[in-house]
């Protein structure tokens, strides 16, 4: 079950939004708010999975308000206007529903939010293992990523570095990155993938690893900062 809440100002708009979504069994209205404002404590305080947000609202306009949440809930924007639909698909908002809109449509946008929890939800169902298995000189070595330093491209191969040894693996630096766990790994630059907590120092456009420095390539510099911020 998907919660949802609703901003909007305008009464006849909350009734038609409250009214498709007792039409979808996969949603669950738990509240509804004439401003923005209002709305803020409840979502501090409670599970929000999907928010209806108006743009034009009393106190703080939709976007404004969206642009301030930290950790806002998948958004869908309903508005009788077309002109922020750029800006709404910049702040990664779900759908952008045009008032009046129809149960077709509304239905529509709600699938899509539907399918994407569907997808993170069965991705946090996997089971977690704590190591891998890699193929070395014609044997399978089981490698624990918590061992793991960080990891170099040799062209064809890659070069993986243990708190002990390494191994030389042929495959590529960006499959073997996609096949490790977000949560410890980081691809610093097109050539080097390391483990975050394995990080020493990190000077200016450097991270070290046991005192030795590998350098943050500029198209990587933007996720490591978020990386950071978000730790």
């Amino acid at each position: 079950m998907i919660n949802c809440v609703i901003l909007d100002d305008e009464p006849l708009a909350v009734k038609v939004i409250e009214n498709f979504i007792n039409k979808t069994d996969y949603l669950n209205c738990i509240g509804s708010f004439s401003n923005c404002n209002e709305s803020l404590p409840f979502l501090k305080k409670n599970k929000v999975d999907l928010m209806f947000l108006d743009i034009n609202m009393p106190f703080i306009d939709g976007i404004s308000f969206l642009k301030k949440l930290q950790n806002p809930p998948l958004t869908i924007i309903t508005s009788a206007h077309s002109d922020y639909a750029l800006e709404g698909y910049d702040l990664n908002v779900s759908d952008y529903l045009l008032k009046p809109f129809a149960f077709e449509r509304f239905e529509k946008a709600t699938i899509k939010v539907y399918e994407h929890l569907n997808q993170i939800k069965k991705k946090s169902e996997k089971i977690q293992l704590d190591f891998m298995f890699v193929r070395v000189n014609k044997i399978d070595v089981k490698i624990n990523y918590n061992d793991i330093l960080l990891i170099e491209s040799l062209k064809d191969y890659i070069k993986i570095i243990t708190k002990t040894s390494s191994f030389i693996v042929h495959t590529t630096l960006t499959s073997f990155t996609e096949s490790l766990p977000e949560s410890k790994f980081i691809r610093i630059h097109r050539s080097t993938t390391v483990a975050f907590d394995k990080i020493d120092i990190i000077d200016g456009n450097c991270a070290y690893i046991n005192r030795k420095p590998y350098k943050i390539g500029g198209s990587y510099r933007e996720n490591f900062k978020k990386l950071l911020i978000n730790i």
